[in-house]
């Protein structure tokens, strides 16, 4: 099985099937991502309207053996979106397809097509007086249907779940051209294999996303938000089932944010306005969507009382308007930025059982410290038990004067999550940069079904060639 470039008689015969207006140049940005690992390659750029075009596009592919490489908005982190080795692709970018179909709200369903940027997805649920809760930090410019091939996570898996729990139904235009109208409503549809949830997490190694039954629901009477510090992660995760004894289900998001993360802030971007004079140690970001006459603050301040009799916690501050809520909220969102200003040395999106993440952080700790002297951001979803554990030069060197430890550092960090129960990739997906990973640390039965499936449904390799599998040879 090997691959064919997408020369010039490809682009040809595409050309003469479809409208020239579907075609461009490929810009720079088409070959990027936004960690700088890897670099595409100059190939063909088609940008379709509509699920038919995408349909003649994969079957041209198909029957040329072409690679196919979808794009939506190129802010994913582990390469799925860029092919930099291989016979030159065909890019497939679905900006185009950029309605919001309908919206129900009686039933709290949205359709939307795939090239919809997720902030407007938010947007036109609001205008219905609806949550999408589906949020992450490049929201205002990553597109629902990369959202769904990642399976993409965010801040509100507490409460709400998963990319994939949030959908209903797909369109979506298979390896052989086939179009899948699988876009329903339905909440109940057991017929036969979940091509849906295949489809979703599959980063477009299976098919192309393009168009979403997405799940809504009622928007909270009221939010609040609190930033509470507590003496450790073991007490942040007790904090966590106290407020859900307290609380239920109200609880949308639980975010841990260590002092490293508030240092990087005050370094590298002094406008973003931190609350404490001197940054605690461990800090949880907490945000509750309440219903009914429940008031928000008077719910935090008794969960805080609470906590501190309990010495759970030794300080807080609960937002006493939208203003100080998104203020809050800059602080965990601006993070990331702050981490690429000062450049890792290894990055890592994992997941451990709840239970496990004290144990987690303290032998990793201990584990890269007996590598050397370096600096750790750990922070994420703790409610979730998604932590996005970096690691980074100390000040005055660069990631380039350890270029040499970063592999025994991501991989001292994958076998103590692996040794856990945990997952190697817990919202960002396989990409390109996991495909060993997923290859040393997936279970043999899931391996051996993951290639019988890309086998069975893409015979010829052209989906995404080189993302969860190795590529063709």
């Amino acid at each position: 099985m090997t691959l064919n470039p997408a020369d010039p008689a490809f682009e040809a015969a595409l050309r003469a099937d479809l409208s020239p207006d579907v075609f461009r140049k490929a810009e720079p940005r088409y070959l990027e991502e936004p960690r700088g690992l890897y670099r595409g390659q100059a190939a063909v750029l088609a940008l379709p309207r509509t699920v038919d075009e995408v349909s003649r596009l994969i079957w041209h592919a198909n029957a040329a053996r072409v690679g196919v490489v979808p794009y939506g908005g190129g802010t994913g982190l582990v390469g799925g979106q860029v092919a930099e080795t291989g016979p030159k692709p065909l890019i497939l970018s679905l900006e185009r397809m950029n309605k919001v179909r309908a919206v129900y709200p009686d039933e709290n369903v949205l359709i939307a097509e795939a090239g919809v940027i997720l902030s407007d997805v938010q947007d036109a649920a609001e205008a219905r007086d609806r949550l999408f809760p589906l949020s992450l930090a490049a929201q205002g410019s990553a597109r629902i249907g990369g959202n769904l091939a990642t399976n993409a996570g965010g801040t509100g898996v507490l409460r709400y779940g998963n990319a994939r729990d949030l959908c209903l139904g797909l369109e979506a235009v298979l390896p052989d051209g086939q179009i899948w109208h699988g876009l329903t409503r339905l909440r109940k549809n057991n017929t036969g294999y979940d091509l849906r949830n295949l489809l979703i997490g599959a980063e477009g190694t299976l098919g192309v996303i393009t168009a979403a039954a997405l799940k809504l629901y009622p928007r909270p009477a009221k939010t609040g938000t609190a930033l509470l510090v507590v003496h450790s992660p073991a007490a942040a995760l007790e904090l966590l089932s106290l407020a859900r004894d307290q609380l239920g289900e109200m609880i949308s998001a639980f975010e841990i944010i260590h002092r490293t993360g508030l240092d990087f802030l005050a370094e590298t971007l002094p406008d973003v306005r931190q609350p404490f004079a001197t940054p605690p140690e461990w800090t949880v970001l907490i945000e509750l969507g309440l219903s009914g006459g429940l008031d928000p603050t008077t719910s935090l301040e008794k969960l805080f009382e609470t906590a501190f009799s309990a010495d759970l916690v030794v300080d807080g501050l609960i937002a006493q308007s939208q203003q100080q809520s998104d203020d809050f909220w800059a602080i965990r969102e601006m993070i990331p930025h702050a981490n690429r200003k000062i450049g890792s040395i290894s990055s890592h999106d994992i997941s451990v059982p709840l239970g496990a993440i004290p144990d987690f952080i303290r032998e990793a700790e201990q584990a890269i410290a007996g590598l050397g002297d370096f600096r750790i951001n750990c922070f994420g979803h703790v409610g979730d038990g998604n932590l996005h554990y970096n690691v980074f030069p100390k000040p005055g060197r660069s990631r380039e004067d350890h270029a040499a430890q970063q592999e025994i550092i991501k991989t001292t960090v994958h076998d103590i999550a692996h040794e856990m129960g945990g997952s190697v990739s817990a919202e960002h997906g396989i990409g390109r940069l996991k495909v060993k990973d997923l290859a040393r640390y997936g279970e043999p039965a899931k391996l051996s079904a993951i290639r019988a499936i890309k086998a069975a449904l893409d015979p010829n390799g052209i989906m995404n060639p080189g993302v969860i599998l190795p590529a063709p040879a």
